[in-house]
């Protein structure tokens, strides 16, 4: 299937009903962090400088299908402004009289931001009339909301289906990159997985492991594979269940696949216990708590990552928030940097993974930072996702 691009879309003239990702993390009223704001702004621009009549529809926390004060999208309105140098006008309602007045009102190269869709049940039960309510707001729609494009909602899925429709500027740089990672990556190709459990990117291992020369394993997964092989991980977050670890362990053995695990840890008796952080060999665990990969894990992992030609980084290698365990983190981020500038093509899974990117400030020296969490998730395990495969053809 072939996505529809924004560039396929006559825009001008038209109200374009536009779905973004808005669902920012908020300390009162303030934005803690503007990066779901700036990764919306290419498309915004675009859809400006082409006189389109844009209409901004996104979600924001989870307000149940209730209006909730808390998770209104109205903080958002100045920092559009500011951001794109214009005035951006606001809709009390994403439905109804509030938004069709508004709506109708726009002209061309104007932008107006509706209040939360999830206000209403509609949206995450994909109702049909709540997407057609939404369908009479606009000629075009567009959606440019990448990380949430794995939920099959009224204003991601539904509405596709009643306008003419592309993906967003965004969208379709994400699908791209994501593509290059499962369609004829260059070889060799590593995947750096993290995060707390096996259990949830089990379907990631099974899709890339015919893909990939080599995983390099760390965080609380990496302690749940070491049991699966009978070592002692002390008090260390891992996974009740063994199975998924075992049977992914046998599954790269059949296919001759490396899986790298940490032969030395950072360890310490809890992780408000900085001070006591100690990198040992695995043998001297003892009863504390695997926090980090240990020098000579990272070592060995960046030695295979800066070989490689395909990198993808899916997971936090430990507990990255806390200075005393964040340097296995930090080392392999440095290490696809490198590989990166020395021609690699590297892609940083949303979640965990960005932030851990951003705090590190490897961020901007990756091929690609994406922007999804479980929607970056599911499309490398293969799944088809409801709210791309409405803009394909």
């Amino acid at each position: 299937m072939k996505l529809r691009t924004l560039r396929d879309l006559d825009v001008r003239g038209k109200r374009v009903l536009l779905r973004e990702d808005l669902n920012v993390p908020l300390e009162g009223s303030k934005i803690a962090d503007y990066t779901r704001v700036d990764a919306a702004l290419p498309t915004l621009h675009y859809l400006r400088s082409h006189d389109s009549r844009t209409i901004v529809v996104s979600h924001l926390g989870r307000p149940d299908g209730k209006r909730e004060p808390k998770y209104s999208l109205r903080p958002l309105v100045a920092a559009l402004e500011e951001r794109l140098g214009m005035p951006v006008k606001f809709a009390d309602d994403c439905i109804g009289e509030p938004a069709e007045s508004a709506a109708a009102a726009l002209q061309d190269g104007e932008i107006l931001l509706l209040e939360n869709v999830r206000f209403h049940p509609g949206e995450e039960n994909n109702d049909p009339t709540f997407a057609r309510s939404l369908a009479r707001l606009a000629d075009v729609y567009v959606n440019d909301a990448f990380g949430t494009a794995h939920r099959a909602h009224a204003s991601t899925e539904g509405v596709a289906h009643l306008l003419p429709n592309a993906a967003g500027l965004l969208m379709e740089a994400e699908v791209d990159a994501l593509s290059k990672l499962l369609e004829n990556p260059a070889q060799p190709y590593v995947c750096i997985i993290g995060g707390a459990k096996v259990k949830d990117k089990v379907g990631v291992f099974t899709n890339l492991i015919e893909r990939v020369q080599a995983f390099c394993i760390g965080g609380g997964m990496a302690n749940t594979f070491l049991c699966a092989q009978d070592v002692s991980v002390g008090r260390s977050l891992r996974d009740d269940d063994l199975a998924p670890a075992k049977s992914i362990l046998a599954l790269a053995a059949a296919k001759t696949i490396p899986l790298q695990l940490p032969t030395d840890v950072v360890v310490a008796p809890a992780i408000d216990a900085e001070s006591e952080a100690q990198n040992v060999p695995l043998d001297r665990i003892r009863d504390r708590m695997i926090l980090d990969i240990g020098v000579q894990t990272a070592r060995a992992y960046s030695s295979s990552i800066e070989r490689a030609k395909t990198i993808v980084f899916n997971g936090p290698m430990g507990v990255y928030e806390r200075k005393a365990f964040q340097s296995g983190t930090r080392a392999i981020g440095e290490a696809i940097a490198q590989a990166t500038q020395n021609g690699a093509f590297s892609v940083v899974g949303g979640g965990d993974a960005a932030a851990a990117a951003h705090e590190l400030g490897f961020a901007s020296q990756v091929s690609h930072l994406s922007t999804g969490g479980g929607a970056t998730l599911e499309f490398l395990e293969g799944k088809t996702l409801p709210g791309i495969a409405a803009l394909c053809a």
